[in-house]
């Protein structure tokens, strides 16, 4: 080929690109207006999660266009496909949120059937929403292609009566208003500004959190994922990030070059820093399955449990994305831990260059409003905290982020939910008591199916002031939005006969955020023989289709809730076919 600075004979698009064999082949990209230069040289499949779906993904289909700019600039030929997405703002609180977890393995798995379908040589993937963010990564690092991942960018925060609003505010204002504690018009209000531009929701829910673990992760390029979706300046960042990725291909540095146990442990570090969504507890060992590391709810939370939290964001703080970008971005946050000596530095990031030499170029500095110096943080150790003991023998979690360590121990009578309807029910008609441990169970990946996020029943109860009164547990999930004393992950969950199954009304519950604990008070003995006269799994209505098939397939939350054995099982690798 003309471009001497790329061997198309080892790269996968040689098979539909090069030789007498493969005219048919380039008769069909003749057709689309590729040029016989653009033919033969590396093919770069820019993925996006594009869709009218929800705020967060609406603005996708510009960005691409910027990030095919860079990758012509760098001497590539750019093939722009979508993938979907199941936006968990719209899906919360109903049946939709069954698709929520299961899309994040989908989008992993269409990603790849793409990529490997039509022999793409590298992989920008561009995403906004919760469980895009992490089935993306999961597809760069399954296929072991050089990859640079972009955030799509947060919204802008709203503003009423002074202060800045987002769509938390609309989630606990629903239990202020069956509260009576807010009016119809009051609501309405509220929900018409709470989201005034295109991104994705602005605290540090699901969404921002895994942002900043792409840069943290070394996928994305340093403070790419800062600027909120409207600016035009992450036009900037999107050409400069397919420009980026084929500089990977000409030195031959893959996704798995990139992201290491290293890595994975400077990811659960900046999540730990900001007051990060529990769900990264979840995510970061399904990608861990991809590359065949071990890395497990327990490992995430033993790094969470030893990181200082310095960064005030919400739920748990005061600020939202737009204000850490200001303040210097998730640079600014990953130098202060680099100062604390709690990231590797030698990692290799998507900029062909080490964290340690690209942190050596950020000169910000802890503003002591959105980001505190790590040498005084907000709290001692992370705003995420893991939990083992008698209800959850393979972990749990919970977000403490914001809550005083008085706090962070309760006790008290269990009231069992069989699933979330019947728990929002409850809140809805407050006929639960201050004091209590709620527990909705049937709601993991198994059980579900889908493993839902609670989000509507958690802010429900904050809009009643009763979200630091009584604690939650359950072996579905939380929202990143999600605050109080909630516990999530429980595990093993209900529909595999874990002990969440076993529990009953007035059951005292302990949870000791501190010490890392949590149990019943009930024996051994007990336990088993509640175990001997469980009835087993409740049936659900998901007897076929793509939510039953996610239920047959998905393994533990402990290990990521993944569909397939990973890179354990790996006899070949795409890139090298």
């Amino acid at each position: 080929m003309k471009n001497s600075r790329f061997d198309k004979s080892i790269l996968p698009s040689r098979h539909v690109t090069e030789g007498p064999s493969r005219a048919p082949h380039r008769s069909y990209f003749y057709a689309m207006g590729i040029t016989e230069e653009e033919i033969h040289q590396p093919w770069v499949g820019v993925a996006t999660c594009w869709n009218e779906a929800a705020p967060c993904n609406i603005a996708l289909n510009r960005q691409a266009q910027a990030v095919k700019m860079g990758v012509k600039k760098g001497g590539g030929t750019p093939r722009e496909f979508t993938t979907i997405t199941v936006t968990d703002g719209i899906a919360m609180g109903h049946e939709g949120m069954r698709s929520s977890l299961p899309s994040r393995d989908a989008i992993a798995d269409t990603v790849e059937l793409t990529m490997r379908g039509h022999c793409y040589d590298a992989l920008v993937g561009i995403a906004g929403c919760d469980k895009s963010l992490p089935g993306m990564m999961m597809a760069m690092v399954r296929l072991n292609v050089p990859s640079v991942f972009i955030y799509g960018g947060s919204i802008l925060p709203g503003r009423l009566n002074g202060r800045d609003i987002v769509v938390q505010d609309v989630f606990e204002a629903v239990g202020q208003h069956s509260a009576g504690k807010m009016s119809d018009a009051e609501l309405a209000i509220l929900e018409k500004l709470a989201c005034p531009s295109a991104g994705a929701c602005g605290g540090q829910y699901t969404a921002n959190t895994m942002a900043c673990v792409s840069e943290a992760i070394g996928l994305a390029l340093l403070n790419s994922s800062g600027a909120p979706a409207p600016y035009e300046s992450r036009d900037q960042f999107c050409d400069a990030t397919g420009v980026a990725v084929m500089n990977l291909i000409e030195k031959n540095i893959r996704a798995r070059d990139i992201v290491t146990r290293k890595a994975l442990e400077n990811a659960a570090r900046v999540v730990a820093a900001t007051g990060g969504s529990t769900n990264a507890g979840l995510h970061l060992p399904a990608i861990a399955n991809e590359i065949g590391i071990d890395f497990d709810l327990f490992d995430v939370c033993d790094i969470f449990h030893d990181t200082p939290y310095f960064v005030n964001l919400r739920p748990g703080g005061e600020y939202v994305a737009k204000d850490l970008y200001e303040a210097g971005g998730v640079p600014v946050v990953l130098k202060q831990l680099a100062k604390a000596g709690l990231l590797h530095l030698d990692c290799m990031t998507a900029s062909g260059r080490t964290m340690g030499e690209e942190l050596d170029q950020i000169r910000g500095e802890p503003d002591g409003k959105v980001i505190y110096p790590v040498s005084a943080p907000i709290t001692a150790t992370g705003g995420v905290v893991g939990l083992k003991g008698n209800i959850a023998p393979d972990g749990a979690i919970v977000k403490v982020a914001g809550m005083a360590p008085a706090q962070q121990v309760f006790t008290g009578p269990a009231r069992v939910y069989e699933c979330e309807e019947d728990a929002f029910e409850a809140v809805q008609a407050r006929s639960y008591r201050e004091g209590e441990v709620l527990v909705i169970r049937n709601e993991g990946p198994a059980g579900g199916p889908g493993m839902r996020e609670m989000l509507s029943t958690t802010a429900a109860l904050s809009g009643q002031g009763m979200g630091k009164k009584v604690a939650l547990i359950t072996d579905g999930r939380f929202s990143g939005a999600t605050r109080g004393f909630c516990v999530g992950h429980v595990g093993p969950e209900a529909a595999h006969g874990g002990p969440i199954a076993l529990l009953k009304d007035g059951d005292i519950i302990t949870i000791d955020a501190i010490k890392g604990e949590i149990s019943v008070a009930l024996s051994d003995a007990e336990l088993a023989a509640r175990k001997a006269d469980w009835k087993g799994p409740r049936k659900t209505d998901y007897a076929t289709g793509a939510v039953w098939k996610y239920a047959q397939l998905v393994g533990p939350t402990r290990f990521g809730a993944v569909t397939h054995p990973g890179a354990r099982a790996e006899t070949h690798v795409y890139m090298d076919q």
